[in-house]
């Protein structure tokens, strides 16, 4: 039984079955604490302990999915070539607000974690927060950082931002849906960009413009803030 319940096609399966069932959990109660990724997320880190499956060997049974994933970085390509005409009207504000959010979405994070002793390794690790996850563990793992520190972490960021980053901007004053939607795209990438679509196609279309310019930049600026900057 413990050969079955550690076996590729189980684990695979298990995940995938768990979205499905997270996201019509999700449609129905509409909260965002339901958010069908938190819920496979705890349910299979139960799981697991549960198991007692290591999660070195869930990483290799699911490196499909990890590979899916990659490929779905090529897809912010055609977000970009989406938002072609838009961006064409609105470039300067755009470029400054892509760079602004990368340079202090990264020396904050870095700088907070410098104040209380934290060491170089971390520090690589948990600074490409706000970009999606393939991009994050490539620019940080090359840098010295723990990929697998680094996928938890941006995680952690697209769920808190799915959930409170509409009450924050909203408490902030910040009503432009253009504004609105670039702003969880840049902070909280993919599942920020879920959640702007749910509130309307505007902040939808700006939110996935947004993370993938944020990506770029991201893995354009960031090594040269790591050897610079901090």
């Amino acid at each position: 039984m413990n050969k079955f319940f550690t076996s590729d096609l189980f684990l695979v399966t298990l995940t995938v079955s768990l979205y499905c069932l997270g996201g019509v959990f999700y449609r129905r109660i509409k909260q965002p604490l339901t958010h069908p990724v938190l819920l496979t997320f705890v349910t299979l880190i139960v799981f697991l302990k549960f198991t007692d499956i290591p999660y070195s060997r869930y990483k290799e049974a699911t490196e499909m999915l990890n590979f899916a994933l990659g490929m779905s970085v090529v897809a912010l390509g055609y977000l970009l070539y989406e938002q072609l005409e838009r961006m064409r009207s609105c470039l300067i504000p755009v470029t400054i607000a892509t760079f602004a959010g990368c340079i202090i979405g990264v020396l904050s994070v870095v700088y907070i974690a410098k104040a209380f002793g934290t060491e170089r390794e971390i520090l690589n690790s948990i600074a490409p927060k706000s970009v999606t996850v393939p991009i994050a563990v490539s620019v940080s793992g090359p840098l010295g950082g723990n990929v697998s520190i680094t996928s938890v972490v941006v995680f952690c960021v697209g769920i808190f931002g799915s959930i409170f980053g509409e009450s924050i901007l909203r408490l902030s004053g910040i009503n432009d849906p253009e504004a609105r939607g670039f702003a969880l795209g840049a902070a909280a990438h993919g599942i920020g960009t879920a959640r702007a679509i749910e509130i309307g196609a505007v902040e939808g279309a700006l939110s996935g413009l947004a993370m993938a310019l944020m990506g770029l930049a991201t893995a354009t600026l960031m090594p040269l803030m790591e050897k610079y900057l901090y």
